[in-house]
Formats: structure tokens, sequence, C-alpha cells
């Protein structure tokens, strides 16, 4: 199962994991809420793989992944899907990154990355992590419709556009997610062996 009420990440997941069969948190645990309290992404991937596997009796795929700006000495990180506080959603998020970068117009200065850490948890304790990073440069204005949460203001360098305006094609072969379930998937295969 994939522990996360995000249908963006859940889509992703389903996406790069064809054709295994996914079970949403929504429908194996929909109450189960986790309180990400690690210093990590990985510390708060593990926080809800272990919570969710041992709530639903599931292997449970977890992840924690957020922006890391180099200007603004890596935030949001951890705290990327709460940046700002509660009342903000995602527009309101990018709008509030843009206003913090406004002193760092040159893209040298823009320098940031996606951060995402993996950990896949059964019931018994079995468990396995992978990282992926992608990097890339904050744009100075939202730009295309195939993402979500930074993916608008994330543009990459080497294709010439934001995330959100890549096919999802191309996001799913450099995507921080991409990376780290690329990273992830032969672990999987020899810690939990009853998925081949």
């Amino acid at each position: 199962m994939v522990a996360t009420h995000n249908a963006g990440k859940l889509r992703e997941f389903r996406q790069l994991l064809t054709p295994l069969e996914l079970v949403s948190a929504a429908d194996a645990a929909p109450d189960l809420k986790v309180e990400e309290t690690g210093a990590t992404f990985a510390e708060n991937a593990l926080l809800k793989a272990r919570a969710f596997a041992l709530a639903t009796g599931l292997i449970s795929l977890a992840d924690d992944s957020g922006l890391e700006v180099d200007a603004l000495g890596r935030a949001p990180g951890v705290l990327s899907a709460r940046y700002g506080g509660p009342g903000l959603d995602d527009a309101g998020r990018c709008r509030l990154l843009l206003e913090a970068l406004r002193p760092f117009p040159d893209a040298a200065q823009r320098r940031a990355r996606f951060r995402c850490s993996l950990v896949a948890w059964a019931p018994d304790g079995r468990h396995c992590q992978a990282d992926g990073v992608c990097e890339g440069v904050i744009a100075h204005q939202p730009a295309g419709d195939n993402g979500f949460g930074y993916d608008p203001l994330f543009f990459v360098p080497e294709h010439g556009q934001t995330m959100a305006q890549l096919p999802a094609q191309t996001k799913n072969q450099l995507s921080h997610r991409a990376r780290a379930l690329r990273a992830l998937h032969p672990l999987l295969l020899q810690t939990f062996p009853e998925l081949r």
C-alpha cells in the first residue's frame, strides 16, 4: 500500500510502479494520520511507512519529499507541504516562495532541488530505504498544469521547462520520486520476495 493521502503523489506512484496493484491510504487506513516529527525526509518516511504497515497489516511504501532552495538555507525542506502554515494551498506556498526569493533574481542564486526519501516497511519489521534528487532552479513565475506542489516553479534547465510543463513520461524519468523508486526497486524485491 502507498502511505499517502496526497492524490498527486498517489497518481505518480501508480504510474511509476505499474504493474503492481497499489492500495491507497484513503482506502486502507482512511483515518490514520501520522505526525511528521522527523528532522529529515528519511525519518518522516520511516514514521509513515511503519505506522501504516502496523495499522493495515500490509507492506507499506511511504515517502517524504520536498523542495530545498539554497538561497533560503535549504528551506522549505521537510516543511515543504506546510510552508507558510496550515492555511496555504499549493498556489499560496508558491507565492510565498517567490516572495522569499525576490532578493535573489539571478538563476545562480535560485538553485534548488527536489529530494525524496522512500521507505518500504512490512508488519514484521523488514524494511528498505532509498533516496532520489532532482536539481533545478526556481523560476520567477509559475508555468504549466501537469503537476502539483512546487512543480510550476521548479525549472529543469536541461529541458527548458518547469516540472509542471513536462509530459508525464519525461517527468517520470527525471523526478526525485522516480529516481528514488528506481533505487528502491531492487531493494524491494530483495527485502520482500513475496512481491515477485
